[in-house]
């Protein structure tokens, strides 16, 4: 693990691009999703004390969490609750990704938007493995299972099980391919640990 790329916590939506940093995604960044702070000790013995949480423009999750009804409320909102949120839970919080150039957020993190305003484009879901997204695929969703060893396994079913179903439902309920990111920067015996719980949970592509 590189002890040089700070790891932010950010959602796993299609647009979110991470330029200095490596993402672990989550849908909404974790934001009201449902026991996100019983994983906050294993993401934590994973990657350290240190770990950054960044918000962004367009997030489908927090306007339906937040009960929003416009993208306008919605980037005014989300950027107060997940910095309340990244308090509560012990969390750094590095900023607010828009759609502009690349931006310089807190805590060596900088990242933007790229995906089409309102639309989605994404049709697989990536779930990473070994330390956070590695290569930017603009046609993906983003799931971390990199925390998933040891957490028990109904926790880890419920996480990574929402977050399917929920971009599920932005692809308007089209069944949507599972790839897993294998590459890099975790012990390579911790990986498989990963995958062999992904697979037992019967959440590997067939």
């Amino acid at each position: 693990m590189s002890e040089s790329v700070p790891y932010v916590i950010a959602c796993g939506d299609e647009g979110v691009q991470i330029n200095v940093g490596r993402r672990l995604a989550f849908v909404g960044a974790g934001l009201k999703l449902p026991n996100f702070d019983k994983i906050i000790p294993y993401l934590k013995k994973t990657f350290g004390d240190d770990l950054a949480v960044a918000s962004n423009e367009e997030s489908d999750w927090a306007k339906e969490k937040l009960d929003l009804p416009d993208w306008e409320q919605v980037n005014a909102s989300v950027q107060q609750h997940t910095e309340v949120m990244a308090d509560e839970l012990g969390l750094l919080y590095a900023g607010y990704l828009q759609f502009t150039d690349p931006r310089q957020l807190a805590h060596g993190i900088k990242g933007h938007m790229v995906r089409p305003h309102k639309v989605h484009v994404a049709n697989t879901i990536c779930l990473t493995i070994a330390g956070g997204e590695q290569v930017f695929h603009l046609g993906h969703f983003l799931i971390s299972a990199d925390w998933i060893a040891e957490a028990p396994a109904k926790l880890v079913k419920e996480i990574l099980q929402t977050q399917i179903d929920f971009y599920t439902k932005l692809a308007h309920g089209e069944k949507l391919g599972i790839v897993v990111e294998e590459a890099g920067e975790l012990d390579s015996k911790l990986v498989v640990a990963n995958k062999k719980k992904l697979t037992e949970l019967g959440l590997l592509p067939d």
